[in-house]
């Protein structure tokens, strides 16, 4: 890596794609040999200018995004993405652990985010359920059941699943991959109790390493982003010592 922040590497050249944005050289090139070493193509930046400059020259599969950046915010960066049309997932790296800082970074365009300091293997084990969404679709349930239709309509809130598409009272509803694939979770079982680890299972995938404290940053934002309030006909709620449960209710 140069002084200007430009791409250190590629650093492989198979496998699905990552770009690195953190401006600690240290963490920089340790995360980029561990990425490389797993079978990615990386890519790695220091600033916020590079990372944009990286993103528009090719489709990455996963944005590894530092929030603290010396030229700008991991914010700012992630939402001029999605902007641009970036369909990358990005798992944002926060010393801010904080639930406003975290809603934030879901409101910016978000997928994940994880607290430094991280453990290398709960990023390397993010990394790659990040990565194989992108490159093999969102993940689906392991319970046996029938085949859901393309189109549901549950509380008010119609989801078309092929084009990962939510609307409610005539809007479309911007939900990351993550926060998409939760709403899926809840409403295939609409009335029943889902423990943090079922959720985390069927969203995040089995074996993968994530504080439960996720399920609940993560519920929080679809609540709000759904626009929740007493009345309006669905509620996520809080079951005690279990999880979450998502019900119907009548205005």
């Amino acid at each position: 890596m140069n002084a200007t922040g430009e791409p250190h590497g590629p650093s492989n050249s198979g496998g699905p794609s990552i770009l690195v944005v953190e401006d600690d050289e240290n963490l920089r090139l340790a995360l980029t040999d561990n990425l490389a070493d797993e079978g990615y193509f990386v890519e790695a930046v220091s600033g916020a200018a590079a990372a944009l400059r990286a993103a528009s020259a090719r489709a990455f599969n996963v944005v590894v995004l530092d929030i603290m950046l010396p030229d700008g915010d991991g914010y700012s960066v992630c939402r001029k993405l999605r902007e641009q049309g970036s369909t990358a997932a990005v798992l944002m790296l926060t010393a801010r652990t904080l639930e406003d800082d975290v809603v934030r970074g879901f409101d910016s365009g978000a997928d994940d985010y994880l607290a430094k300091p991280y453990r290398l293997r709960e990023l390397l084990a993010r990394i790659g359920v990040l990565a194989r969404r992108g490159t093999a679709g969102p993940p689906t349930t392991t319970a046996p059941g029938p085949v859901k239709e393309k189109r549901d309509v549950v509380a008010g809130i119609a989801i078309d699943r092929k084009a990962r598409v939510v609307v409610r009272e005539g809007a479309e509803i911007d939900l990351t991959r993550t926060e998409f694939d939760l709403l899926l979770c809840l409403i295939d079982h609409v009335g029943e109790a889902l423990t943090r680890e079922a959720i985390l299972d069927q969203v995040w995938g089995k074996g993968i390493v994530v504080e439960q404290r996720t399920v609940d940053n993560f519920i929080s934002s679809l609540k709000r982003k759904l626009g929740w309030h007493d009345g309006c006909g669905f509620n996520i709620r809080a079951v005690r010592g279990i999880g979450y449960r998502f019900d119907v209710e009548r205005r």
